[in-house]
């Protein structure tokens, strides 16, 4: 089966930067615009980032002060792993973010894309002692892949980063306990389609709870056929939730709604 491919926009790529860093930034933009399409901001205090192509091991990140829905690929800010800022900007970085995020990158060389989300319904099972419970298919299908972190206050210490990468140690979704919630991602579209599966998870199990009645929570071998029926294997690139179908449908929603992410 053969995704249908968004519809190819020509954009000049600035002075200084690559084809394939250009790439990266595009996809990055086009996340930022989707958190914003779900409502899936805090103002401007979250955070998406990306691997810059090449031996440098630099990431893009928002610029701290600009609204999700007014990213684009140029305005993208670099970043190196001590903090500098490599491209001009009015606008600096969010400190937190370069910790978290800085911390990622560094450790997990998978660790290509990353989204840190403070949703309401994420940040209310953050702060559930149960963490993420079985209760729907789409929280089956995230619990294989899920680590949590305790809460230590703002991430403003870089001593920090130590024990997020150690609680995230092998995992590629995470619960940042009384924090919100953090995915990882090869290719944007896998970090895309995990936290929106992580994030639903996570509003199926605030509803499900506030409904008042007993919750029915599935038997542990219907837990562990999902965790082996989402394990990654290349029979089942085309399942219904691969990412490789969804990826190019939520570009060309993207493309329909504002092309402006491209710029």
């Amino acid at each position: 089966m053969n995704a249908v491919s968004p519809i190819k926009r020509e954009t000049a790529i600035p002075d200084g930067i690559s084809a394939e860093e250009w790439a990266v930034r595009v996809d990055l933009a086009a996340l930022y615009r989707l958190c914003a399409h779900y409502n899936w901001t805090d103002l401007i205090y979250t955070h998406i980032s990306a691997r810059v192509p090449g031996p440098e091991h630099h990431f893009l990140i928002n610029p701290y002060g600009m609204m999700f829905q007014e990213i684009t690929a140029s305005s993208l800010l670099k970043v190196d792993h001590e903090g500098n800022v490599l491209t001009p900007s009015p606008y600096p970085f969010n400190k937190a973010g370069f910790v978290i995020h800085g911390a990622v990158h560094m450790a997990r060389e998978d660790a290509h894309f990353v989204i840190h989300l403070h949703t309401k319904d994420g940040v209310a099972v953050s702060a559930q002692k149960c963490g993420l419970l079985p209760l729907s298919q789409h929280a089956m299908a995230s619990l294989p892949f899920l680590a949590y972190h305790d809460y230590e206050g703002i991430a403003l210490d870089e001593d920090e980063r130590v024990r997020l990468v150690a609680d995230l140690g092998d995992k590629t979704q995470m619960i940042l306990r009384n924090h919100g919630t953090l995915v990882t991602g090869t290719t944007a579209s896998e970090a895309w389609v995990a936290i929106h599966n992580l994030e639903r998870s996570c509003s199926i199990q605030i509803a499900a709870m506030a409904g008042g009645t007993e919750l029915n929570l599935p038997s542990q071998a219907a837990v562990d056929t999902v965790a082996r029926q989402v394990k990654p294997s290349p029979e089942r690139r085309n399942m219904s939730m691969s990412s490789d179908l969804a990826w190019p449908a939520m570009l060309r929603m993207l493309d329909a709604k504002d092309p402006g992410f491209r710029n």
